[in-house]
């Protein structure tokens, strides 16, 4: 079995192919979304993983409604294509398997509190690089395990207010607001897969593993573009600027007859286009928006222009109209009607396998192609079958099941 979908199977973002990480083996003893987010990615693209669960499960099985059989789409979102097992891993024969599963895995990422691995004698430096040294070990924690907040717990909204993220999202009539969307989580999800790639090139020059400290807040620093740039260079305490861009005008949300529209004009080539296509070509000659750092100071008489000449127009038309010259536009759209979008099925950017329905993987390769190969598994799904490739006989998983030590049901 080389992990791909058989090409009679019937649905949408399959993969076709082995993909780009076949032969890569992760164990996953990651929760809720950065880890689980990051293995994911992975998974899409041919590497095996297996998540290992506590006996509680991972808590955002229970993060809804919406729920499939119990499982909510939290969890569903973001753990397609895994294998999954259940140990108490605080126990000698759970921490047993768990090292057996390590003999032949590239990958060990886990998100619980530095120094758990430690305390249960699973620490990399005087454990596991020892016994296993070429695995690559990432730990996911909110600040690392020391400094001023090293061992703190890490959530993502806390995260976006402490590093900065939130003070730059809103505007001035609501204040700092968290972002939608869980960007540091999901950001540190592709941070850490971008270093687990890296750190499995260099293993091919060294022969080893080595171990990724990575953090909420070290990713949600990250994330501080351009507000970062700019108050390095001018001092001033960047603020919340809503749908605005701080450096470019016009850059903003635009209401029109039938829907709003968000013009990202970049350049003054573009502006001129901008306004030759509004029917308002004396506007790029006005010196109040000649240029860009112009229309900046006089951003807000810009804006009502734009509205003014807008309000007339079919919005998704006038859109089309615009980019398709050139000119960055795009109609605000709600989740329902952009994953329904027809470019949105052309690019298989929503992925289909029996139940299963989620969004595709975004990296598409021209040969080695990733997306759905099956769905999410339910709580310790696949726990038999991995421990009898691991040698165990059916007597001895029932054992370990008796003794609390794998588990085919939640522990409440």
């Amino acid at each position: 079995m080389d992990g791909s979908v058989k090409p009679e199977t019937a649905g949408k973002g399959l993969a076709r192919t082995a993909g780009a990480l076949a032969g890569i083996k992760v164990v996953d003893l990651t929760r809720v979304l950065g880890g689980p987010y990051c293995t994911m990615v992975l998974s899409d693209h041919g590497a095996e993983v297996i998540k290992v669960e506590p006996p509680q499960g991972d808590e955002v099985r229970d993060w809804g409604p919406p729920f499939y059989e119990g499982d909510a789409s939290y969890f569903i979102g973001v753990n397609r294509n895994k294998r999954a097992i259940a140990l108490d891993i605080g126990k000698p024969e759970g921490k047993r398997i768990l090292l057996q599963l390590l003999e032949t895995a590239d990958v060990l990422i886990e998100n619980f509190k530095p120094g758990s691995m430690e305390k249960w004698g699973l620490g990399f430096e005087d454990v596991l690089s020892q016994r296993f040294p070429s695995l690559i070990h990432c730990r996911i924690s909110g600040f690392g395990p020391d400094g001023p907040l090293g061992g703190l717990p890490g959530y993502d909204a806390i995260l976006q207010a402490m590093t900065g993220l939130m003070s730059v999202n809103g505007d001035q009539t609501t204040g700092p607001m968290r972002l939608g969307t869980a960007i540091v989580d999901m950001g540190t999800g592709l941070y850490s897969a971008i270093g687990i790639l890296m750190a499995l090139h260099e293993r091919k020059t060294s022969g080893l593993g080595q171990y990724l400290d990575m953090t909420l807040y070290d990713c949600g620093m990250a994330l501080l573009h351009p507000q970062a740039p700019n108050y390095f260079l001018n001092g001033a305490r960047p603020k919340g600027t809503g749908n605005p861009h701080p450096n470019l005008v016009p850059y903003d949300k635009y209401p029109t007859k039938t829907c709003d529209i968000f013009i990202a004009s970049g350049n003054n080539g573009q502006f001129r286009k901008l306004c030759e296509l509004i029917g308002l070509p004396e506007m790029a000659d006005d010196p109040r928006f000649a240029n860009n750092g112009e229309r900046n100071v006089n951003r807000v008489a810009l804006t009502l222009a734009l509205a003014a000449a807008f309000k007339e127009y079919d919005g998704a038309e006038l859109a089309l109209r615009l980019i398709r010259n050139g000119v960055p536009a795009g109609p605000v759209l709600p989740i329902d009607e952009a994953t329904a979008a027809p470019h949105t099925a052309h690019r298989e950017m929503v992925t289909e396998l029996d139940w299963y329905k989620g969004i595709g993987t975004p990296i598409k390769f021209s040969r080695t192609k990733g997306g759905t190969r099956r769905p999410p598994p339910k709580f310790a799904q696949d726990g038999s079958e991995i421990l009898k490739q691991l040698g165990y006989t059916e007597d001895e998983i029932a054992g370990l099941e008796q003794g609390g030590v794998v588990f085919t049901k939640r522990r409440v």
